[in-house]
């Protein structure tokens, strides 16, 4: 596998790579993560759009109840577990980091509800950190193209940190996705039209 010749690939095909989630701050982006588990983000924007018209800061935040949460975020799916997570977050960040979301993945890894893909994102999308997050397009195509092999989130990564020169983590990690996407889809591969396909195990088998 030539990973630098497919990172090239990917950064002609995919200038553009940007997050999809649409947030003004790490806070925004924060809660926007929270609800993008599951769900699209195309639904997850058109949820914030209305819940950060009022909500859109820790202090705001925690003036809502549970069930109030709730009814905004319900479409989003795991809507109990999501507002459980975001009102405990917001409850930390007020209490532990006098109401600034924490720059550094280890402080990000304390908040409720943020696990190691939540963290990486807004560790390198809001601060500007080189961090890869493992989401099912990146888990998929990096699998799929054999850049990082592995059976869990945690061991793609692990992978992918290997294989990828630091200062490229996050612009991969949006390559990856776009990738994903557009051509590399989990149930109907646009293998035809895919330029990398001359790289790809999954294409060989």
């Amino acid at each position: 596998m030539d990973t630098t010749k497919v990172l090239n690939e990917l950064a002609r095909l995919y200038p553009d790579a940007q997050p999809a989630l649409h947030f003004k701050t790490p806070y925004e982006l924060l809660v926007a993560v929270i609800l993008s588990a599951q769900c699209t983000d195309e639904r997850v924007n058109k949820v914030t759009a209305v819940l950060f018209e009022k909500y859109n800061t820790p202090e705001k935040m925690v003036t809502l109840t549970q069930e109030e949460l709730e009814r905004y975020i319900f479409s989003c799916g795991f809507y109990r577990n999501k507002a459980a997570h975001i009102l405990s977050a917001s409850h930390d960040i007020l209490e532990k980091f006098g109401g600034e979301v924490p720059p550094t993945l280890a402080e990000l890894k304390t908040l409720a509800g943020v696990g190691q893909k939540t963290a990486n994102v807004v560790y390198a999308v809001a601060f500007g950190g080189d961090a890869i997050a493992v989401d099912t397009h990146v888990f998929r195509v990096s699998n799929r193209l054999g850049i990082s092999e592995g059976n869990t989130p945690a061991k793609v990564e692990e992978g992918l940190c290997a294989a990828i020169p630091k200062e490229l983590w996050s612009k991969a990690h949006h390559y990856l996705i776009y990738h994903g996407r557009r051509v590399c889809h989990s149930q109907k591969p646009d293998c035809g039209n895919c330029t990398l396909k001359e790289y790809c195990k999954f294409y060989k088998k």
